[in-house]
């Protein structure tokens, strides 16, 4: 069945099935109930079209008819976020980036990658490791998510601690404008002079534009690598000790941490039997570099493990044994799916000097809201993941749960951190920009926005707050050109 359409959406249509194609576009309803929601799937909205471009000239070409009619568009990659931030709007364009699958140039001299926005994270390691290469930014879902969603919410990983964020292996970008014009930013060195366009634009959630081709910074691969298994009988303890592996001068390449809850999901659920059920808290942690080095590290860590009440320190150094240390920590959220039928996961950030004071705060606010939290976090940067869980089917249950992780992020803010350190603002934590930013900083912010997107068309009602309820799913106000579009 396909959709019926108004007079007024038919030359959009038109429009953009001459732009890229009557097979890039799809206006069905059982095909477009597949993209009303992003990993955050509590909040839904279906949009009027979906477009699917394979290039630069075809998603500036879509972005032209949107502006032309003055019709929002929304920017979604694999639809793997966590925030909201490709959630469609009322009424919109989804213009959407997975056919964009090519890696356009590779330079192993130079260290560097240029690939399509839906070019899946994980296989540009693939694609460079044959020659000693990898691509450092590794979010838990980087068997699935693209690049190009990556760089819109400046995604993270376990790795993050030692070699950055996104944003830090990023050289340029190809930009798709709000008005459809391709501009280019930053470039393929590291060091560009000029404004830094190409850090205002990642993370900025589709907001600003779209990238169509992304230049990367690819590394070496180190000599040899290490992982460490600590468990603790105190959440305490694995605090402490994270703090001092840092304090005395050690980055690990990554620092996981995990609660009891955690753990015997996953057991449960992956079965790595690596991780003892009975334990408080566990610690995985990463260390690589020279041979040397990383056992000198090693020895070092492995003190300081003990000196906080360590029960047992495991040691993984051959490729399998360290893939399953890491196994239950990259399923973790998809533990919990037999935990609950549904879980509310939140991303805030704190010092690390705070991480024993902040858990206890959140088992009691998950007490106090009557609800299990799991925790599973980057402890190494303080970067938390408290995982909610409830059940949606329950009236009312979302409702509270939001509240629980809105209390969550305010302690966050609370003791020096942020409401998000890689899973974006989307739609889902826009109502709390002003616990953590003045009314001048939210201004400022805005006059980049409208620097870049005048309009408003770009990814409208996304990041910043609006007189809405935070329960609300974020939608556009409806031009009174479309409001007639039959909904079905």
């Amino acid at each position: 069945m396909t959709q019926t359409l108004q007079t007024d959406w038919r030359p959009v249509i038109k429009d953009l099935e001459a732009a890229i194609g009557k097979d890039s576009v799809i206006r069905r309803k059982e095909e477009l109930l597949v993209y009303e929601c992003d990993g955050l799937t509590s909040y839904r909205q279906r949009p009027a079209v979906v477009v699917l471009p394979r290039t630069t000239e075809q998603v500036a070409a879509a972005v032209k008819v949107c502006d032309r009619y003055q019709v929002p568009f929304v920017a979604r990659g694999a639809g793997t976020g966590l925030s909201g931030g490709a959630l469609p709007v009322e009424d919109c364009v989804l213009i959407v980036t997975a056919r964009m699958q090519q890696i356009l140039e590779l330079d192993l001299e130079n260290q560097r990658i240029v690939v399509q926005p839906g070019v899946i994270n994980n296989w540009v390691t693939q694609a460079v490791s044959g020659a000693g290469f990898y691509y450092a930014p590794d979010p838990s879902s980087q068997s699935v998510c693209s690049v190009g969603g990556n760089v819109a919410e400046n995604s993270g990983g376990v790795h993050c601690l030692k070699y950055g964020v996104t944003t830090n292996h990023v050289l340029g970008l190809k930009v798709v404008l709000p008005n459809g014009e391709i501009m280019d930013i930053g470039g393929k060195v590291q060091e560009m002079p000029g404004y830094d366009l190409t850090g205002i634009f990642v993370g900025s959630e589709g907001t600003l534009g779209i990238a169509t081709e992304i230049t990367l910074r690819i590394l070496k691969a180190p000599e040899s690598i290490q992982v460490l298994l600590a468990d603790f009988t105190s959440v305490e303890a694995a605090g402490s000790t994270v703090s001092d592996i840092i304090g005395g001068g050690i980055i690990p390449a990554g620092m996981e941490m995990m609660d009891n809850f955690s753990i015997n999901a996953v057991e449960d659920v992956v079965a790595t039997n690596c991780y003892p059920r009975d334990a408080t808290a566990i610690l995985l942690i990463e260390i690589d570099g020279l041979e040397a080095e990383v056992a000198a590290m090693s020895d070092r860590i492995k003190a300081i493990c003990r000196q906080n009440g360590a029960r047992d320190v495991a040691t993984a150094v051959d490729p399998e044994e360290r893939l399953r240390l890491w196994k239950g920590r990259k399923a973790a959220f998809a533990a919990m799916g037999k935990l609950s039928p549904d879980y509310y996961v939140q991303d805030g950030v704190i010092p690390r000097t705070q991480l024993p004071y902040v858990l206890r705060e959140i088992e009691a606010l998950g007490e106090k809201h009557g609800y299990r939290v799991a925790n599973v976090f980057h402890a190494g940067d303080g970067n938390l993941h408290p995982l909610i869980l409830y059940n949606n089917a329950v009236p009312g249950q979302l409702a509270k749960v939001e509240e629980l992780g809105g209390d969550i992020l305010k302690l966050c803010v609370k003791v020096g951190g942020s409401i998000s350190g890689e899973h974006g603002i989307g739609a889902d934590k826009r109502c709390y920009m002003p616990d953590m930013f003045s009314a001048a900083d939210l201004e400022t912010m805005q006059w980049v926005r409208q620097t870049f997107n005048p309009k408003g068309l770009a990814n409208p009602t996304k990041i910043f707050p609006t007189p809405r309820t935070c329960g609300e799913a974020a939608s556009a106000q409806v031009n009174p050109k479309f409001a007639s579009i039959e909904r079905f």
